[in-house]
């Protein structure tokens, strides 16, 4: 697949489905979106009704020849199908079609491929490549119908060359798995390194497109990608912020969400995502001038809910999260009152309004975090020798120290005297110092 190929979008929107809860017109807007992502030239996207699936092809005859029809009249190479199609569907369909067919997972292995930067986001993209492909070794090609010959009398016919194509995919898909291994122990030897620090951990959460590492940027000063594309960045970013009250946090820009992401790059990005899982507390960006914002949420639950960042009925949330309204400098005066009031009588929920393009409401979110982050901090009374350095400074860096005092000598020598507010998980990192 070549960047600027023409394409024709195709949606099957299956008819009588409870699930038809996304918007026909928003969910060909976001296919729109994922080839220009890939830099595809996209001629028309139609949505074609499909009341039974058809087994060898999807759709019904006279649904392909207008398909085709609609390929001739927009001069489009490539036929994007925003489904899941099996091996066997998308065969067929390019020999009625005449043209290269891929279904959603392809379309997004191909952006995931283009844009992972690190080694970790490589190899990870290319086990789902390799197991998304080893369901279609199905003799679409005649080279895979050859057998290698055996040796010996008793060599047989030898193994054909699709079942060495397997193999291959095989060993090679566990050779990545080898080293995916080592990089989510590395990771753990650098978490476990943070929590001795220890630095509370922020992680930026949302759909893709959201708006996270322009937040991201904003707040940090870096340097992240951030355009209007989707999927823009891949790999996670942690930068070190400060925050009202606390002295010292990491903040995390993680891979952006999507509705039906495929099963293989969920699997292939738990690593990446297992950042999300060490956090202390969660900012939820929502695009909130995105009519499709309620739905994107969902889908971000469900994610969430699968890390086992949810309680056991999927509402309650396991760590602290705040959602942050983010593209507020879009939305009218209208829209943004009714929205003000909404944020009003929902009091149970931490809910900023921000844009992180213009920086609106970007101290208030820091203000909101910071309060969860220090919400179960306690005052401790602690007793220490001057000679302890290390735990002195260590009080003075990661709590709030309200006094200090001299509190005479015993046979360590000097004494000082430390009233400090610290969290429960600071205080149990702090005894085990």
């Amino acid at each position: 697949m070549t960047r600027g190929a023409r394409a024709l979008i195709v949606y099957p929107e299956f008819r009588g489905r409870a699930a038809a809860s996304v918007d026909t017109a928003a969910r060909l807007e976001e296919v729109r979106g994922l080839a220009f992502a890939i830099g595809l030239e996209v001629v028309d996207a139609i949505a074609i009704p499909i009341r039974e699936a058809r087994a060898g092809t999807l759709f019904g005859e006279g649904q392909i020849q207008n398909i085709d029809i609609a390929c001739t009249q927009g001069e489009a190479e490539l036929v994007i199908v925003d489904g899941s199609l099996s091996a066997i569907q998308q065969r067929n369909l390019e020999e009625k079609l005449k043209r290269k067919v891929i279904d959603r997972t392809g379309l997004i292995l191909e952006i995931f491929g283009e844009r992972a930067a690190t080694a970790e986001g490589r190899l990870q993209v290319e086990l789902a490549h390799l197991d998304y492909q080893a369901g279609r070794l199905v003799r679409s090609w005649t080279h895979l119908e050859r057998q290698r010959g055996g040796f010996g009398f008793l060599g047989g016919p030898g193994e054909t060359q699709i079942e060495a194509d397997r193999r291959m995919i095989r060993d090679r898909m566990a050779r990545l798995r080898r080293e995916l291994d080592q990089v989510r122990r590395t990771r753990g030897l650098h978490r476990s390194r943070r929590e001795k620090a220890p630095w509370p951990v922020i992680a930026l959460v949302g759909y893709t497109n959201a708006g996270k590492s322009t937040l991201f940027n904003h707040l940090t000063g870096a340097g992240v990608m951030a355009e209007d594309l989707l999927f823009a960045t891949l790999d996670p970013t942690m930068r070190r912020i400060r925050l009202p009250g606390v002295d010292k946090a990491i903040l995390s820009d993680t891979v952006g969400f999507i509705s039906d992401l495929p099963t293989q790059l969920v699997a292939a990005f738990r690593a990446t995502l297992e950042e999300v899982t060490a956090a202390d507390v969660i900012v939820h960006v929502r695009d909130i001038a995105n009519p499709d914002s309620s739905q994107q949420k969902t889908e971000v639950l469900g994610i969430l809910a699968d890390l086992g960042l949810l309680e056991e009925d999927g509402t309650a949330p396991r760590v602290p999260i705040v959602e942050a309204w983010n593209k507020w400098d879009l939305l009218d005066t209208e829209r943004a009152a009714e929205l003000a009031d909404r944020i009003k009588a929902r009091s149970d929920e931490v809910i900023v309004p921000v844009s992180a393009l213009t920086g609106m409401g970007c101290n208030e979110l820091l203000e909101a975090v910071s309060k969860l982050l220090t919400q179960g901090a306690r005052l401790h009374s602690f007793v220490l020798p001057v000679s302890d350095g290390q735990r002195l400074a260590w009080l003075h860096a990661h709590g709030e120290v309200v006094s200090e005092e001299d509190a005479g000598e015993d046979e360590r020598g000097p004494l000082r005297r430390l009233e400090v507010r610290l969290e429960p998980r600071e205080l149990g990192r702090f005894t085990r110092l």
